[in-house]
């Protein structure tokens, strides 16, 4: 196998072990790739009013479902004085509070706090086929009315989707017939219709059982739980809205209990009646799905940056942003040309601009390298040793970067003031890479090289403070992986760069007209 051969397949090997794990990270765990991303939060908050009759008491409360597409952040229940256990069957969740005795108004409180995600989620199938619907016995003319207006239905239906969809339809006329009249009975409950569509559907053969649900809508009180439909069809449970027809869940409704058991019981008490709440808020997307997947402890955020401690991660923020600018080095290098006081300079001198802000680094920068350079040429004149000279240089910038900043503490300039021991390093260590240069190359060089490595940093600089960037080389880490199998890429480059396109232009203008 030829080198070429092998480093491709390391290449794809590696960005695609990168791109699978951001995409992994971003479908299957629910981070965002932009910073701006924001998810509703909703507050759901239940209240449940009785009046004890002095008797031992106890409230037991359906609680919804939990869905692939529905998180759950917060569950609350509040109760003075009461027991409260969680209780799970078949049926589904309950939440049941309990106290010996009690007498007058009572009342107790769930809340919870929710988000729905973003991803794809398929209807669910049904575990196990439901039992064979039991057929209902209609009294007299209703019977009658059943029968016809199933009839009526059928004639106009195809499959069992089609025929619930007209069933509804039918029954929720502006311009009811005799036999809907008479089904109806003018019953203006919801839990009638609902039952009553049952039973029709149940005539036919088809499953069909009741859900109630909430609609998610921003500062309502005192809402109430909606009715719905919910149909076997093709081995898969559909919901239909019992008032027009539509099938689908619609958007901004939490599912909070299916099947026929009752909403709410109360035993030892009286006048029971249950409130809900709603209050919307606006998180990061980004924290929701931290949050949700340390809580469901996923082996890719348990083994993460996330697991570290606030500061260590604050200083990784800042770590993780090198391989950017190692990238911007290798493009300017080998791409188009640009020559560059070494590699690691430009990227530490990216890291100092950072510290200071872009328009006073590049003036200290200028100022303090100018200045060490010049004290530099003076000190060679002393015929001092070179390791003797460079530590002088040291520490003279030592004292200049001090005396900017106390000049400009007193002129008022805050961004002067943040030279700090970070940027004072990396400037004195430039400016001794620039007096080797001086010594070995001579002052051409340094000028070259410099404006090179200041040119390739401030361009580092950009992208290594966009808001963007910041965030996806924060959260998405395996971007590193990426940024490696480009520049492993680009190290096999060995055509012209752009500088050498523009200094052999004449040449090739002249080769082409046959001129020498």
């Amino acid at each position: 196998m030829s080198p070429k051969l092998r480093l491709y397949i390391l290449v794809f090997l590696i960005m695609g072990l990168g791109i699978g794990l951001i995409l992994y990270k971003h479908f299957a765990l629910g981070f965002p790739l932009s910073p701006d991303d924001k998810k509703s939060v909703w507050t759901i908050e239940a209240k449940i009013d009785f009046i004890a009759r002095g008797d031992p008491v106890i409230v037991s409360f359906a609680l919804p479902p939990q869905t692939p597409n529905v998180v759950f952040m917060e569950e609350d229940f509040a109760s003075p004085g009461y027991g409260f256990s969680e209780l799970t069957s078949p049926a589904g969740r309950r939440a049941q509070w309990s106290k010996r005795t009690a007498s007058g108004p009572q009342t107790t409180y769930y809340r919870l706090s929710m988000y729905e995600t973003d991803q794809f989620i398929q209807p669910p199938i049904a575990a196990d086929l439901p039992a064979e619907p039991e057929k209902p016995e209609f009294d007299g003319v209703l019977k009658t009315a059943a029968i016809t207006l199933l009839d009526q239905v059928r004639s106009k239906s195809a499959n069992t989707e089609i025929f619930t969809r007209e069933l509804i339809r039918t029954l929720n006329s502006n311009t009811p017939d005799q036999n809907q009249r008479l089904l109806l009975n003018d019953q203006s409950s919801e839990d009638y219709k609902t039952h009553l569509i049952i039973n029709l559907l149940a005539s036919e053969g088809i499953s069909a059982h009741i859900v109630r649900g909430l609609y998610l809508n921003e500062g309502r009180k005192r809402l109430s739980l909606a009715n719905f439909v919910e149909v076997y069809i093709g081995g898969r449970w559909l919901l239909f809205n019992q008032n027009t027809g539509e099938s689908g869940k619609p958007k901004n409704f939490l599912v909070w209990q299916r099947g026929d058991q009752s909403l709410l019981d109360v035993i030892g008490g009286k006048n029971s009646k249950t409130s809900f709440s709603i209050i919307k808020s606006t998180q990061s997307t980004r924290n929701l799905a931290v949050r949700d997947s340390i809580s469901k402890q996923a082996g890719l955020i348990d083994f993460s940056i996330y697991s570290l401690p606030i500061e260590q991660q604050n200083a990784f923020k800042m770590i993780l942003l090198l391989p950017i600018g190692a990238l911007i080095v290798v493009i300017m290098r080998l791409l188009i040309g640009i020559r560059t006081s070494g590699t690691f300079m430009p990227i530490l001198i990216a890291l100092a601009l950072i510290q200071t802000t872009l328009l006073t680094g590049i003036i200290i920068f200028l100022t303090v390298v100018g200045t060490g350079l010049l004290i530099r040429s003076y000190l060679s004149r002393l015929n001092l040793l070179f390791v003797a000279r460079i530590s002088a240089v040291i520490i003279v910038v030592i004292a200049i970067m001090a005396s900017i900043s106390i000049i400009s503490n007193k002129l008022g300039i805050d961004q002067a003031m943040t030279v700090t021991f970070f940027p004072m390093i990396i400037l004195s260590w430039t400016i001794e890479r620039m007096s080797v240069l001086w010594e070995e190359d001579g002052p051409r060089e340094v000028f070259i090289q410099g404006g090179g490595s200041l040119l390739t940093a401030v361009i580092a600089y950009l992208f290594m403070t966009n808001r963007t960037i910041e965030y996806l080389t924060f959260n998405f880490p395996e971007l590193m992986l990426v940024n490696l199998a480009l520049i492993l890429i680009l190290g096999q480059y060995t055509g012209y760069r752009l500088s050498e396109l523009y200094r052999f232009h004449a040449l090739e203008r002249r080769d082409v007209t046959g001129k020498r």
